[in-house]
């Protein structure tokens, strides 16, 4: 509906990574630098942490992009609390190795795969915060794989912020060892998530219309926290309810009842209580009323997103008969 009202090209807000809509901001140019020396260095691992959403996924999709298809073989592999020796027959499998077997037979044809070919071998493993110790130390040792003096292997890890603790344990000190750049990858600043809406919304065709009050985009920022995804999420339903409403400007207002809209579907609080709290605190009382003045516009938006929903519905209803 965003796209058909406001005449977008594409949905500006998807919520799935598309390096095509790569935004250059402050910390992800950081992270980006950081890759980028990382794979100069030609071995070791790379580690890129950040919370759900922070675009870890969309960096490294960015960067393999750029990277020369005959000099890189690249192999991607997801996990979620897989043995060692699984993420062993992943890793082959991704590189075309067989997978069957014992694991010194997966573990020969692996390092044979490696040796064979004359381009650098590139394993990026997403969700790794979730392997086990064992895991890892199967990574450590394809490190340790060289061919005439140089390791034809490097390894990307990228991983939710507990990555960073698990890697920090006594065990994995000589993984530790071979880690050539890390970065953690924050939240965008208040000007960068201004720039991130902007930017997003341009390269689907926007020319301004709608306009956003720049109170709006400093309450997407703070409900956002400016993580990438949160934005997304937001955004696309504060679109969905200024094409619904056919507002030509999506105000502060528009962003608070939209993401208390939110909060309601995921089944969080509205506010935290006080009950325990021995005296009743004026900043307290305040923000109690400006979350009633919120809730009282969500109702009456929502009773407006209502009849015109059910205006289309009786117009598509009626174009069909």
């Amino acid at each position: 509906m965003q796209m058909d009202y406001y005449g977008f090209r594409e949905h500006p807000f998807l919520m799935t990574p598309d390096a095509r809509l790569f935004f250059a901001s402050a910390v992800h140019s950081r992270a980006y630098a950081h890759l980028i020396y990382g794979l100069a260095q030609r071995e070791g691992f790379v580690v890129v942490t950040g919370e759900v959403g922070a675009g870890k996924t969309t960096l490294v999709e960015r960067i393999c992009n750029e990277l020369d298809p005959d000099g890189f073989a690249i192999a991607r592999i997801t996990t979620t609390q897989v043995s060692g020796d699984d993420v062993l027959r992943m890793i082959a499998d991704a590189f075309g190795a067989p997978s069957e077997g014992s694991k010194s037979a997966v573990l020969r044809g692996v390092t044979a795969a490696l040796r064979a070919g004359n381009r650098r071998y590139l394993l990026i493993v997403d969700e790794a915060q979730g392997l086990p110790l064992a895991a890892l130390e199967e990574l450590r040792m394809l490190s340790n794989v060289t061919e005439a003096g140089q390791p034809p292997l490097q390894t990307i890890l990228l991983g939710q912020p507990q990555l960073r603790r698990t890697l920090a344990s006594p065990d994995l000190d000589q993984l530790r060892q071979r880690v050539i750049a890390c970065y953690h990858l924050g939240g965008l600043s208040r000007e960068d998530t201004h720039a991130y809406v902007e930017h997003r919304l341009r390269a689907v065709g926007w020319n301004g219309w709608p306009s956003w009050e720049e109170a709006a985009l400093d309450l997407v920022h703070r409900y956002s926290d400016g993580i990438p995804r949160r934005i997304n999420r937001l955004c696309s339903r504060v679109l969905l309810g200024g094409a619904l409403e056919q507002s030509d400007c999506l105000t502060g207002p528009m962003v608070e009842a939209t993401a208390q809209e939110l909060e309601e579907d995921l089944g969080g609080p509205a506010f935290a209580t006080t009950r325990d709290a021995p005296a009743v605190d004026p900043d307290l009382i305040d923000s109690l009323e400006h979350r009633i003045d919120a809730l009282e516009r969500l109702a009456a938006r929502r009773e407006r997103v209502f009849s015109r929903m059910s205006a289309l519905f009786a117009d598509s209803a009626g174009a069909r008969r």
